[in-house]
C-alpha cells in the first residue's frame, strides 16, 4: 500500500480520517498545541486497518505506520484527563469527532481510551493525516469485541 495522505475539510472527511486513526498509539510528548500558529499536531503509530481488513491480507501480521496528524485554525485546546507532565504516558486514540458551533467552526474532539480527551476549538475543519515512512509488523490486532478487530 502506498503512504496514506488525507485531508479533512468537512465532518464527512473527518469521519474518514477518524476511521484511519482508530487504535493509533502515541505518548503525551508526541503532541503539541502551537497557539501562535493556531495549530495542533501529533506524531503517532497508526494501526493499518485498511490492510488488516483486506481479504487477501487477513492471515498476514497486522501493520502499524508512523504518521503525522495536524489541525489548523485552532483557537484553543482543552485537556480532559491528561497530565502534560506525564510525557511518557501512552494513549490509544479511539475516535476524532466534530461538534458544530458557529458555522463553519466548532469543536474537534480526540477521544482516547480511559476517558481522556483533547477538545480543539476550530474556526473550521482543516486537518491532515500523512504517513511518514515504512510500515512494521505488530504482534496483535486491536479487539473491540465486534468481530472486526
Amino acid at each position: 500500500m502506498t503512504d496514506l495522505k488525507l485531508l479533512a475539510l468537512d465532518p464527512e472527511d473527518l469521519g474518514i480520517l477518524s476511521a484511519h486513526l482508530q487504535d493509533s498509539v502515541l505518548t503525551v510528548e508526541d503532541m503539541a498545541y502551537l497557539p501562535r500558529q493556531q495549530r495542533f499536531a501529533a506524531v503517532l503509530n497508526r494501526f493499518d486497518w485498511h490492510t488488516a481488513l483486506a481479504p487477501a491480507k487477513r492471515r498476514a501480521r497486522p501493520l502499524r505506520r508512523r504518521a503525522a496528524l495536524r489541525f489548523e485554525r485552532v483557537g484553543r485546546a482543552r485537556l480532559q484527563g491528561l497530565d502534560l507532565a506525564a510525557k511518557e504516558r501512552v494513549l490509544v486514540l479511539l475516535a476524532v469527532t466534530f461538534e458544530a458551533g458557529r458555522t463553519p467552526g466548532g469543536t474537534i474532539t480526540l477521544q482516547f481510551a480511559g476517558g481522556a480527551g483533547i477538545r480543539l476549538d476550530v474556526e473550521c475543519i482543516e486537518a491532515e493525516l500523512r504517513d511518514l515512512g515504512a510500515a512494521w509488523a505488530t504482534r496483535s490486532k486491536p479487539d473491540h469485541g465486534d468481530g472486526a478487530g
